[in-house]
């Protein structure tokens, strides 16, 4: 003879079936963050590519990077602005590229001396999706994934 289920027992069957339900959309969730997040950066490491004599005055006077001189930080800068928001849409070296892009947003935030409260919230966002992405990987549609184990199987040792 079945029992009808107990009002927890309901609870917990529908607690389930809601998490199977956001479960699913770990994936597109991962890609969306990716993808925003490329933009983001891409389109900053464009408008210091732009006009680089600007991007210099800026880290020269404005950006106090430490421990680098201002033309290798706006190289530096700019080059991670430009190369890691690209294998961060690919999900090629997904953590990496996440962690970088953290490093290039922290150091923005520390090297400048005044920052508005609206910008620090932006950075502080980014920030947060870099780290979730560092930490959890650039989710199952990746390249990383798919590689993973190429890779793997590639370094077997006979």
């Amino acid at each position: 003879m079945n029992t009808p289920p107990s009002a927890p027992q309901k609870v917990l069957g529908l607690w389930r079936r809601f998490s199977a339900a956001l479960d699913l959309l770990q994936p597109a969730a991962a890609l969306a963050a990716r993808l925003y997040l490329a933009q983001v950066f891409f389109l900053s490491g464009l408008t210091k590519l732009r006009d680089w004599d600007t991007t210099l005055a800026l880290f020269t006077d404005e950006y106090r990077v430490p421990l680098l001189p201002p033309a290798v930080a706006a190289i530096a800068g700019t080059a991670g602005e430009l190369v890691l928001p690209v294998l961060l849409v690919l999900g090629l070296a997904g953590r990496f590229s996440a962690l970088g892009l953290f490093v290039v947003n922290a150091v923005a935030v520390i090297s400048l001396s005044e920052i508005a409260p609206a910008a620090l919230q932006q950075h502080v966002f980014w920030g947060a999706l870099l780290a979730g992405l560092a930490i959890y990987g650039g989710g199952p549609w990746s390249m990383d994934r798919w590689l993973a184990p190429l890779l793997q199987r590639a370094c077997r040792t006979p």
